[in-house]
């Protein structure tokens, strides 16, 4: 598998679950849950800006 097309897949995965804990922190009164699953989505946007960067670059 490409390293670009692992660092999407991955991207993907992590905001999916960022969106989660978000979601049960909502729903469990939990600020810091919700804030992890705010910084699990930004981590997700990263790594699928990463994944488009490397297939510009052919890699």
């Amino acid at each position: 598998m490409k390293s670009s097309t692992k660092n999407q897949a991955e991207g993907k995965f992590h905001k999916i679950k960022g969106r989660f804990k978000e979601i049960a922190g909502e729903l469990s009164d939990n600020p810091k849950l919700e804030a992890e699953g705010a910084g699990e989505k930004i981590v997700g946007k990263f790594k699928e800006k990463i994944s488009q960067i490397k297939k510009i670059l052919g890699k």
